[in-house]
């Protein structure tokens, strides 16, 4: 029923999409049957409601992370094909040197020749830990990073049909939407143009707070080498701006400045950034951890330009003193030692 609805290009309730995602995760669907309907939601368009739905039901499978308090995810759905190195890895553990506590919800890469967890794991951060000392890290050190095949083991249902079809679909999306601690707080990178607004609906429909960006040359970052729309979602409302990196003070410079390669270079890359090296991967860091700092203030307010303006600086400020290094080393020594 719910494919026939969907060729015949009428868009279904978040009740629908939240019912077939459940039937999904259950592993009740065929592969045929999920990629008939991933493919016909995907040419029909996907709305806000049909996002939500299908998050909703990520979350209720997924293993929940016990934590409390206020917290930040900084990531982006991947899909520009750019192979950058890990901006927004590196934005996080800026932010967390800076005192904001992150909950990271992240995988191995999937359209990039580096992911989140490959770069983490270069590092030294173990990504075998326990959920309950995955929440302890967030406690205890200021950052953790939920392993996405750890805490959605259901996903693994529809690993055989997107590796087939080996086209993007709802689920290439959902990252962001279903973070194990739901957090309170996102910055999110969106390469996909028509569904950077949607996924801002998600969020302002459940009440969190943050800014949704995709750079104008198709980066899934606030890039530094033209300008970037911006949608905030604050108090249930979406409000969509355009930042421009020279307008705060940042130079323009190419994609090849931010290129990435293999997890060791790309970690070798976060090392240096914190250790304080100038030049454009430390712009795109600072900018990125500077919307990771904005999205988490709660008493943000007033033009988003200026915002950020203050927020560069407490970023600089945190890879300057050497807080955001220490951030990583805390984390480091803490999952050694589980």
């Amino acid at each position: 029923m719910l494919l026939t609805e969907l060729i015949a290009g009428r868009n279904l309730s978040r009740e629908q999409t939240n019912w077939a995602m459940d039937v999904i995760m259950s592993g009740s669907a065929t592969d045929s049957q999920i990629a008939g309907f991933l493919v016909a939601l995907r040419a029909k368009k996907e709305t806000v409601e049909e996002l939500a739905g299908l998050a909703d039901a990520m979350l209720e499978k997924a293993n929940p992370l016990p934590f409390d308090g206020e917290a930040l995810d900084i990531v982006g759905t991947g899909g520009d094909r750019l192979n950058t190195v890990n901006i927004s890895t590196m934005a996080a553990l800026v932010c967390a040197g800076a005192g904001v506590r992150i909950v990271k919800h992240g995988n191995r890469a999937s359209s990039s020749t580096t992911g989140s967890a490959d770069v983490l794991e270069a590092l030294g951060v173990r990504l075998d830990l326990p959920i309950d000392s995955v929440a302890h890290a967030a406690a205890e050190v200021g950052i953790t990073f939920c392993f996405a095949q750890v805490f959605h083991p259901s996903f693994r249902y529809t690993s055989v049909p997107r590796r087939e079809m080996a086209i993007p679909t709802a689920l290439n999306f959902l990252g962001p939407l279903t973070n194990p601690g739901r957090v309170s707080a996102s910055a999110v990178g969106v390469a996909d143009a028509r569904m950077a607004p949607l996924l801002a609906g998600v969020l302002a429909e459940r009440g969190s707070r943050g800014l949704v960006f995709r750079g104008d040359d198709g980066l899934d970052e606030l890039t530094i080498t033209t300008s970037s729309r911006v949608w905030e979602f604050r108090e249930g409302t979406v409000t969509e701006s355009t930042l421009d990196p020279r307008e705060l003070g940042l130079p323009l410079a190419q994609i090849s400045d931010l290129q990435g390669k293999d997890a060791t270079y790309n970690a070798e890359t976060a090392r240096e950034l914190l250790r304080g090296k100038p030049g454009p991967v430390r712009n795109a860091v600072l900018l990125n951890a500077a919307a990771g700092l904005v999205s988490f203030d709660a008493e943000s307010s007033g033009p988003l330009e200026e915002r950020m303006r203050v927020a560069l600086q407490v970023a600089g400020e945190a890879v300057d003193s050497g807080a955001a290094a220490q951030a990583l080393e805390r984390w480091v020594a803490f999952s050694s030692a589980q």
